[in-house]
């Protein structure tokens, strides 16, 4: 996908949640549950983390990674956001969720360069532990399709952040940019450690 077209997506992502922000005191109905969602994914540092390096990641494989692996996670995560509403009991959450920016961290840092069914698992089968995280603590008064809308947009967001935190390594950090690539990976990755050694 070309940088300009990753712009604009950024930039139409920015515009369309600019009128969903405005209205994030009203506390009605589906604007409720629209911000609840969106602010889920993005107060959360072990969220946080997990969902910018996705994007690094992608950034990193380049190819059709660049729309597959978030894309990906997103579509995944959902179902497993639809899982944690319907209480369906999904094990070992937040070892997942810490295991997730560990692993994730370990494979920019590491750049693995492995076949993208085998990312696209990857990220596939940690954003169950993300969605699922979300849709179990959604607001009671959250309505259900306006809350997954916000946290898809919200994760959707960080993705963006993560892509153009690569693009810009990339093209700011000249030669180095791999080592600075590599050294944000090893960064995420620590800091997942020392999440799991929270949740342990």
């Amino acid at each position: 996908m070309p940088i300009r077209a990753l712009r604009i997506a950024g930039l139409a992502t920015l515009a369309a949640l600019t009128p969903t922000l405005a209205f994030a005191h009203t506390g009605v109905g589906e604007a409720h549950g629209l911000v609840h969602g969106f602010l889920h994914p993005v107060t959360g540092i072990d969220h946080v983390l997990a969902m910018v390096t996705v994007g690094l990641l992608a950034w990193q494989l380049g190819g059709r990674a660049l729309w597959a692996v978030p894309a990906t996670f997103v579509a995944v995560m959902a179902a497993g956001g639809g899982l944690g509403v319907a209480g369906i009991e999904v094990p070992f959450v937040e070892l997942g969720i810490a295991l997730s920016v560990v692993a994730l961290g370990a494979c920019v840092a590491f750049r693995v360069k492995a076949p993208l069914a085998i990312i696209v698992g990857l990220v596939g089968f940690f954003a169950i532990f993300q969605g699922y995280a979300h849709g179990a603590e959604m607001p009671e008064d959250a309505g259900g399709a306006a809350y997954g809308l916000g946290f898809m947009l919200g994760t959707a967001l960080l993705h963006f952040a993560g892509i153009g935190v690569g693009y810009l390594i990339g093209r700011f950090a000249d030669m180095r940019g791999p080592i600075w690539m590599r050294a944000a990976g090893g960064a995420v990755c620590l800091a997942g450690v020392l999440i799991l050694v929270g949740v342990a």
